[in-house]
Order: C-alpha cells, then sequence, then structure tokens
C-alpha cells in the first residue's frame, strides 16, 4: 500500500485479515477497493492490478524482508512501527 506520492510509502503491519468490502470503478481506468478497516482512499488502476498480480511472489517476498529490516512483525500494530519521539519528530531540528 503506498502513500500519496513518491517516498511517502508506509510499511503496512497488522493487517492480515483485512478484507475488501467494497469496489468502485473510477472511470474506465481504475478501481477503488473499500477495506474493512475503514480504508478505502487507494485507487488502483488495472495496469497496477495487473502488475500486482504478475509479480505476487516478488513483490511478496519484498515485503516481508522489508519488514525482517525494519524489525517489525507484519502482525504488529502499526503504531508499534513508529515510536513516539522517533526520528519524525526530530526534522529541522539540530543540536
Amino acid at each position: 500500500m503506498q502513500g500519496h506520492g513518491p517516498g511517502q510509502e508506509v510499511l503496512q503491519t497488522g493487517k492480515r485479515h483485512v478484507g475488501i468490502t467494497g469496489l468502485e470503478t473510477v472511470g474506465h481506468y481504475a478501481v477503488q477497493p473499500e477495506f474493512d478497516d475503514g480504508h478505502n482512499s487507494g485507487i488502483f488502476s488495472w495496469e497496477y492490478l495487473y502488475f500486482l498480480g504478475s509479480k505476487q511472489t516478488e513483490l511478496w517476498a519484498e515485503y516481508e524482508q522489508r519488514c525482517t529490516e525494519a524489525g517489525v512483525s507484519r502482525d504488529a500494530p502499526m503504531a508499534a512501527a513508529a515510536p513516539a519521539g522517533g526520528a519524525c519528530a526530530s526534522h529541522g531540528h539540530h543540536h
């Protein structure tokens, strides 16, 4: 699941059992799934969905590798992956 621009990808965890509750078409080029965790802001083009399906094995292995490198379990709650007062809070504050 990607963020809203390059470099804003967030490593999603705690999402093993999320289901899709709805699917809206966006014109003729994309779909917008609604997930049962309330998330519905992602738009997926047919081309991107095809890419995900055709590369599933490699993408999944890459995702699990990223979880390992980040030291988080894919079942960990998202909050655990970003400790309060971590690197995000220190931007622009040089001591």
